[in-house]
C-alpha cells in the first residue's frame, strides 16, 4: 500500500465522519483502505479547486472547438498520471469538436465501470460571463458546476484511489464528451464512442452536478429524454376582411395558435413536460440554419399564410416518447378551414427509466454514506434534472446520476460552486468505485 502523506495521515483522525474501522465489514463502517481514500480526498482539495480555476479560465463552449480542444488537453496528462490510456477523438463527422476517452486496464476480475463527464459549457466564446472567482468555499465561473466541477471530482476520487493502492486493479473506462450541452448530428456518430463505452460497462456513473432536496443531498437514477419539434402551418392569404371566409378559411396563425393551445390541454400526464420555445408568422417567416432565431413579415390587414413554432417534449420512457408523439401529431391533423400543418420530431437525448438495478447501485452509495456518517440519499424526483449523456446507455448498464460536485445556478451567469463538496464528492465516488471494483461480474 503506497505511503500517504503526512498531511493524509492526520485526516484520517480528524476527519469529521471519522468512525471505528472495520475491514471485513464495509456496511457497518470503512475500511483502511477506504479511510486512506478519504483522507487523500481531504488532502488533495486545494489541487483540485486549482485545477479546476485552470479548466474554467479557458472558455470552451460547445462551439469553440478549439477551447473545448484545449480543455481535453488540459485533462489528458492528469489521467496518464494514473495510469489511463487516453484518446482523442475528433467529431468533425458530427459537427462539433470531439471526445476525451480514457481508459484503465485492472484485473478484469470486478465490476467494468464506466465515467461520463463534458468538456463543454453553454457558454461561447462571445459570452460576457468569464473567469474563475473565488470567495472562500464558493466559486463562480462558466462551467465551474456543469461540468468542469464535475470532472475534477471525478479526478480528484482517481487520485483518492491511486493514493490508497485501489485503482490498480480496477478496470475503468472515461468518455468526457465535447457536445454534451449541443449533441453533434447525426447522434449515431456524435455518441458512437458513449454507446459502444456503455455496451462494455456494468455500471455508470455520471459527474454532473450533484442534486439537493430541502437541503439535502440527493441521488438520481433517471433522467427524462429530450425532443424538440418544429410545427409548420399554412393557410390562404388576402385582405383581412375576408378572415374566417369560405374562401380564405381561418389562416396559419389562427392553425398554429389552435394546436399549441391543444397541446396545453390534451397533452398533459406525469412525468412530461412540454414547451414552446420560439414562434412567430405572417406574410414570411422562417428558422436560422440553427433555429434559435426567427424571422418574420406581415401587415395587420393580411391574413397570414405561414407560421411556424418551436419547442421540446421531456419523456421518463420510450413508451411515453411514442404516446406523446402521437397524440401531438393526431392534434395537429385537425385542421381548421383551409389550412394545413406539419409537425417535424426529433429525439435528441433518449430516457433513462429508474430500473431495479440503478436502485440496487443507489443503495450501494448509501451504504458508503452509511459509512462516512453522512445522511442516505433519497431519490430524486425525475423532474428535478435535465437530460444528459447517461440515457444514451441506459438501455445497456445500470447508473447512477449527479457524482460531480455541488452548486447552483448552471447554465446562467453566476453559475456557482461549492468548493468545500469536492472532498466528501471525492470520497463517495472513490469508496464506490472500489467496492463495484472488487465485485465479481
Amino acid at each position: 500500500m503506497p505511503h500517504l502523506p503526512a498531511l493524509a495521515c492526520a485526516l484520517l483522525l480528524a476527519l469529521p465522519f471519522a468512525i471505528p474501522v472495520r475491514a471485513e465489514t464495509p456496511s457497518t463502517g470503512l475500511s483502511t483502505q477506504e479511510r486512506q481514500m478519504a483522507a487523500a480526498a481531504e488532502a488533495g482539495k486545494e489541487d483540485a479547486i486549482a485545477l479546476l480555476a485552470k479548466l474554467v479560465e479557458r472558455n470552451s463552449g460547445t462551439y469553440n472547438f478549439a477551447g473545448v480542444k484545449a480543455v481535453a488537453d488540459i485533462l489528458a496528462p492528469e489521467f496518464e498520471k494514473l495510469g489511463f490510456e487516453v484518446q482523442w477523438k475528433p467529431m468533425t463527422a458530427a459537427g462539433r469538436a470531439g471526445h476525451l476517452v480514457a481508459i484503465h486496464r485492472g484485473n478484469g476480475k470486478g465490476k467494468r465501470i464506466l465515467l461520463i463527464g463534458h468538456l463543454d459549457t453553454v457558454f461561447e466564446a462571445d459570452d460576457p460571463f468569464t473567469g474563475f472567482r473565488r470567495d472562500g468555499d464558493e466559486a463562480v465561473g462558466p462551467g465551474v458546476g456543469d461540468d468542469k466541477g464535475g470532472d475534477v471530482v471525478m479526478l480528484a476520487a482517481l487520485r483518492a484511489m491511486q493514493a490508497a493502492g485501489a485503482l490498480r486493479d480496477a478496470d475503468i473506462e472515461v468518455v468526457l464528451s465535447g457536445d454534451e450541452e449541443d449533441v453533434g448530428s447525426p447522434v449515431s456518430i456524435a455518441r458512437a464512442d458513449l454507446v459502444a463505452a456503455g455496451k462494455r460497462a456494468d455500471v455508470a456513473l455520471d459527474f454532473e452536478n450533484l442534486s439537493h432536496q430541502n437541503g439535502r443531498d440527493m441521488g438520481s437514477i433517471a433522467r427524462r429524454s429530450s425532443n424538440t419539434w418544429v410545427l409548420t402551418t399554412r393557410g390562404e392569404s388576402g385582405h383581412s376582411s375576408g378572415i374566417f371566409s369560405d374562401e380564405l378559411g381561418d389562416g396559419a396563425i389562427f392553425e398554429l395558435a389552435r394546436i399549441i393551445a391543444a397541446f396545453r390541454e390534451e397533452l398533459p400526464e406525469p412525468n412530461l413536460t412540454f414547451n414552446v420555445g420560439l414562434v412567430g408568422g405572417g406574410q414570411a417567416a422562417q428558422f436560422d440554419a440553427g433555429k434559435t432565431h426567427l424571422t418574420a413579415s406581415g401587415k395587420d390587414n393580411i391574413v397570414p399564410p405561414v407560421a411556424i413554432a418551436r419547442g421540446d417534449f421531456r419523456t421518463l420512457d420510450v413508451e411515453q416518447t411514442r404516446r406523446v408523439a402521437a397524440k401531438m401529431q393526431a392534434i395537429v391533423a385537425r385542421h381548421l378551414p383551409r389550412t394545413d400543418a406539419t409537425l417535424q420530431i426529433d429525439e435528441n437525448y433518449p430516457p433513462m427509466p429508474p430500473t431495479a438495478g440503478s436502485r440496487a447501485l443507489l443503495a450501494k452509495l448509501n451504504e458508503v454514506n452509511r459509512g462516512l456518517g453522512l445522511p442516505p440519499m433519497g431519490e430524486l424526483d425525475p423532474l428535478g434534472r435535465g437530460a444528459g449523456d447517461i440515457s444514451f446507455v441506459a438501455a445497456d448498464t445500470d447508473g447512477l446520476v449527479g457524482m460531480g460536485i455541488s452548486g447552483g445556478g448552471s447554465h446562467a451567469a453566476g453559475e456557482s460552486a461549492d468548493l468545500g463538496s469536492i472532498p466528501r464528492q471525492a470520497t463517495r465516488a472513490a469508496i464506490l468505485m472500489h467496492r463495484l471494483a472488487n465485485t465479481p461480474r
